[in-house]
């Protein structure tokens, strides 16, 4: 996410609107494993129980195994991870690239304030409603950011879509995730809206960063198409998101009238951009799957690549323009998940992968995921660990007590 301070210059006009994609998606990130720690209680067991039984000596040097694991698992995700493009451009081809990516970028600060023009006088003269110039601004929206990106084609596109799936052809309501890599995300997403979600594909409104409203363009794409905004902390991409409680209760009663009213729902579960996308996603909050279960919906995922060898995300890096080809991947399959934990788990493991590679990971493991079985299959190896665990943790309490008792005879 793009948090800067107001300015009124034509340069903060578009990195604001790029940045809208910044979107809040939750409360409550995704829980983590719990780690065994009596690390000390370990050594000392096994310093002074060398006569015990083969069986606890097992026991012992699985629990040892574990907490390595878990050790080397904390440290590795306590380092700062390094910001990586994949160069495939030339210095020229790179220059050549960025030329047209800025020409795109200031022609839509143009076209969209004076495309939508009629759109708002339309509106204010009463021959139509709310919801209908919602409607139409959205679709001004998305033409805009098509037309003039095949007027500048700074980037190779391709989407992965499967036409034949049911709710292509005939989409049910929805609520719509993908992963955030760049500051381009919002602009690719309107302009292959088409090719992503079909000819027959429902309006949609975004959630949003609220703080985006104090750019006029930004304001005015955010308006217009009555997309729904909540309050965050400027605290720049890469850190914690930091949400305002109180304008969650807004929010969702906007939801809930988006959804009454016909409108699918878009949001990103990692809140910002992503400024390491090769290793992963950032931590997912759980508004998507809250947002699922309170409308009844299921969760439809989308994955985007390469977007960050563009753009990146981080200030250091930004037009780099190492490479200019991008992906996007509309997954089958639409869910309704039972618990927050298995949209986070499943949404991590199928987008992550992608927007690291560009492509799927195996057809079989995919499916799982997409099928809920692979979430099973993790359920009963978190149980089989914790169940490890606590009969490890017991087998070291005993031999501690055994070892006290002989300490004491010893001494008597």
């Amino acid at each position: 996410m793009v948090k800067q301070n107001p300015s009124s210059t034509t340069a903060s006009a578009f990195v604001a609107l790029l940045a809208f994609f910044s979107v809040v998606s939750g409360l409550v990130p995704s829980s983590t494993l719990p780690r065994p720690n009596n690390l000390s209680a370990c050594q000392q067991w096994r310093t002074t129980s060398a006569t015990m039984a083969s069986r606890n000596n097992i026991l012992l040097r699985k629990n040892t195994q574990l907490m390595s694991s878990a050790t080397a698992a904390l440290s590795s995700s306590l380092e700062l991870p390094r910001v990586e493009s994949q160069r495939t451009l030339s210095k020229l081809q790179s220059s050549i690239v960025r030329t047209l990516m800025i020409a795109y970028i200031l022609s839509m600060c143009i076209a969209l304030p004076v495309t939508m023009l009629p759109v708002y006088i339309l509106y204010k003269l009463r021959l139509i409603n709310r919801v209908q110039k919602e409607k139409m601004s959205l679709q001004v929206g998305q033409f805009c950011s098509r037309w003039l990106m095949r007027l500048f084609p700074f980037a190779r596109k391709r989407v992965i879509v499967d036409t034949d799936d049911e709710n292509y052809k005939n989409p049910q309501p929805s609520i719509w995730v993908c992963n955030h890599i760049s500051l381009l995300d919002l602009f690719f997403v309107l302009a292959l809206d088409k090719q992503m979600r079909g000819v027959n594909r429902r309006p949609i409104k975004i959630l949003y960063w609220k703080g985006l409203e104090s750019n006029p363009v930004t304001r005015l794409l955010c308006k217009m198409c009555g997309f729904i905004p909540v309050d965050m902390a400027d605290n720049g991409n890469g850190n914690a998101n930091q949400y305002d409680p109180k304008s969650f209760k807004q929010m969702l009663k906007s939801t809930k009238a988006a959804i009454d009213e016909g409108f699918d729902i878009g949001l990103l579960p990692e809140g910002q951009p992503n400024p390491t996308p090769h290793l992963g996603l950032q931590p997912i909050f759980s508004g998507a799957f809250t947002l699922a279960k309170m409308s009844r919906r299921p969760i439809q995922m989308i994955g985007l690549y390469g977007l960050h060898n563009m753009w990146h995300p981080d200030e250091d890096v930004g037009m780099e323009c190492a490479a200019n080809d991008m992906a996007v991947r509309v997954y089958t399959g639409a869910r309704v998940y039972k618990e927050a934990d298995e949209f986070a788990a499943t949404f991590e493991a199928v987008v992550g992968h992608f927007g690291a590679h560009g492509k799927d990971m195996q057809e079989e493991e995919l499916q799982m995921w997409l099928d809920g079985t692979m979430w099973e299959t993790e359920l009963s190896r978190r149980a089989a660990n914790r169940m490890e665990v606590e009969d490890v943790k017991e087998t070291i309490a005993e031999s501690k007590s055994d070892a006290s008792i002989e300490e004491d005879k010893s001494i008597l």
